[in-house]
């Protein structure tokens, strides 16, 4: 349908593009179009952020910690599942159901930190495929770095093939960075029945402990967390019981399936870290350049060493796509705004680049595994942000129906995001600690004090407020009245009633009860506010393609009006949606407004977007809010 094309879709340019629904299509073939968005997911947990803390977990202390691995990666499988839940069922990405659930005061700190992790996150592939091409090619590393921005053009290319071309490219990575490390094991020939002694869980010392929670604070990413409530909303489903109940199990399977196989690339990782380096007496290696240099004169091959550059490249690049794609969910998502492509993927590669590039200018290339750290704790404190909202998401039965999660799982999810708060929460603070006893600036001191303070208490607020809503949904719901003495009665007669349009499927819903409420005189005044980049700053001046597209929509609108005998005329708006509804409301004398809201109550129809709070508050006439 024509209206369809204004409904604000996550990742609108391959949203239910993979069509699961075709009924002469075999079996497999069914089966396996619900596959693919858990391996786009699945090489955030083999990003070279993760290879330092399964170099040193293996070099130090062998195989004894493969389990931390196995429990992180369940972790996570519960997680992904989670966010693939939230997608499929409510057609929501992460960042759109924050912004729909919390006030302005919470999402905007929401929105900053998660720019901030895409931004960590990014650092650490950029430099990750930095350091890769500097090995296989003997390029200095500042080069590699720059070279890094061209993939972000790659991204875009593969998102014009389509979903399946960019899965298959990713799933391509994902199989040269596994053959690589195959090989690699097959060099080193381990023991496997040392191997699987390392299943069996025990810590030997606190560093141990330390290696540990690195571990698991660096698996589960927060960006995987919106990207995969966006990819699986590339599958066009059955909308009904079954047809969500099938997506769920199949997405299920495709996520046991893609993170059991990054589960196998950290754990081949650590086992060649503990034969090649902790069985020789290195257990000092805990940074990818050393473990490159002595993969050759430890296994006495030439091509271990470059298997391995060539494996941490194919990291860095199917990461690097990933985390660009998870940047313009968020910022679509939270923002509602949309910009050209290529200009968002290159902002984001550019806040990644530009500080590797300055620490190697200033420093030199020997800090680059600071910067990786520094990448990894910025993500791990992001971490409650992502999980604690998804979980609250997911178990609302209001929202959810009966696919909200059992309370079984909500107890595992909460377990688990306890778990993974304190462990990250505990990484950070040692490193402030450390940053505190060696430091005399008391300035940053206070800096990070202040900050620390904001993080908890923003943290908590993330918690408790889905509580205090749901809360207070519940009451207004049974909140009655009494009777009361109804007075003289005198209808009014609206003579032009304005109805702010969404160009969605709720349009027909709007026009209807604005219709309800005309006479045969009355005029409809349709008004669509126009938010794209171009309308927001040249306003009236605006002639972008999706100025004209909402001109000839409320064209068709008045004619379609017009043939039913209804009279109606166009409006259209620029820029912020509330503001411009309220001039145009006043400029043309419109007697009534109609404007749609979605599914708040209580106070959350005030807080939803300020949109109907500052409308109401800035007319004097009538507002009929109608729930859509």
């Amino acid at each position: 349908m024509a209206n369809e094309r204004h409904i604000r879709r996550s990742l609108s340019e391959v949203h239910g593009s993979v069509d699961t629904t075709q009924v002469n299509r075999p079996v497999w073939r069914k089966i396996l179009s619900f596959f693919g968005p858990a391996y786009l997911v699945s090489v955030g947990y083999m990003d070279p952020g993760n290879w330092a803390t399964d170099l040193a977990g293996g070099s130090q202390f062998g195989y004894s910690l493969i389990w931390v691995l196995l429990m992180s990666n369940l972790m996570a499988l519960l997680l992904q599942s989670l966010s693939a839940r939230l997608g499929i069922v409510r057609g929501r990405d992460l960042a759109q159901a924050n912004r729909e659930v919390y006030p302005k005061f919470i999402n905007i700190p929401l929105y900053v930190l998660a720019e901030v992790a895409i931004a960590a996150c990014d650092l650490a592939e950029v430099l990750g495929m930095a350091i890769g091409i500097q090995l296989l090619t003997g390029l200095p590393l500042i080069w590699g770095v720059l070279i890094t921005v061209l993939d972000t053009f790659l991204l875009l290319l593969l998102q014009r093939l389509g979903m399946r071309k960019m899965e298959a490219f990713i799933i391509g990575l994902v199989f040269i960075i596994g053959l690589s490390f195959f090989i690699e094991i097959l060099l080193a020939k381990p023991v496997w029945g040392e191997v699987v002694t390392g299943f069996v869980p025990r810590l030997q010392n606190d560093t141990a402990l330390y290696i540990a929670i690195g571990i698991i604070g660096a698996t589960v990413m927060p960006h995987n967390l919106y990207l995969h409530s966006a990819l699986v909303q590339t599958r066009k489903i059955q909308r009904d019981p079954d047809g969500i109940k099938k997506a769920l199990r199949l997405n299920f399977w495709d996520s046991t399936i893609a993170l059991n196989l990054a589960f196998l690339v950290n754990a081949a990782i650590l086992i060649l870290a503990a034969t090649v380096f902790f069985k020789s007496g290195r257990h000092d290696v805990a940074e990818i350049k050393t473990a490159h240099q002595l993969l050759s004169p430890l296994l006495g091959n030439a091509w271990a060493p470059r298997l391995f550059a060539i494996a941490l490249i194919a990291s860095g690049q199917s990461s690097t796509i990933t985390g660009t794609l998870a940047g313009q969910i968020i910022m679509e998502g939270y923002l509602h705004l949309r910009i050209n492509p290529v200009v968002r993927r290159l902002l984001t590669r550019m806040i990644a680049i530009i500080p590797a590039v300055l620490v190697i200018l200033i420093k030199g290339e020997s800090n680059m595994d600071y910067l990786l750290v520094l990448s990894q704790v910025i993500l791990s404190l992001q971490l409650g942000f992502a999980i604690i909202p998804l979980i609250h998401f997911v178990s609302d039965k209001h929202t959810m129906g009966a696919f909200a999660i059992k309370p079984l799982t909500q107890i595992m999810a909460w377990v688990i995001t306890a778990v993974l708060v304190y462990l990250n929460l505990r990484m950070a603070s040692e490193q402030a600690t450390n940053y505190f006893t060696e430091s005399g600036h008391w300035g940053w001191k206070l800096l990070i004090i202040t900050g620390g303070a904001l993080f908890i208490l923003l943290l908590l607020v993330t918690t408790i407020y889905p509580l205090v809503r749901r809360k207070k949904r519940m009451a207004s719901a049974l909140l009655h009245t009494g009777p009361g003495t109804i007075a003289a009665l005198e209808v009014p007669a609206y003579k032009k009633i304005a109805v702010a349009l969404e160009f969605s499927q709720h349009d027909s819903k709007l026009l209807a009860h604005a219709i309800g409420q005309s006479r045969p005189d009355t005029i409809l005044e349709l008004i669509h506010i126009v938010e794209s980049v171009s309308a927001t700053f040249y306003e009236q001046d605006s002639d972008d393609l999706e100025t004209r597209k909402d001109q000839e929509q409320l064209n068709d609108y008045v004619r379609q009006l017009n043939e039913k005998g209804i009279k109606a005329e166009a409006r259209l708006g620029f820029g912020g949606r509330a503001t411009e509804i309220i001039r145009i409301v006043k400029e043309n004398n419109a007697e009534m407004l109609v404007i749609g809201a979605h599914g708040h109550t209580g106070i959350m129809d005030i807080l939803f977007g300020q949109t109907i709070n500052t409308v109401r508050h800035g007319v004097k006439i009538p507002v009929l809010v109608v729930n859509v």
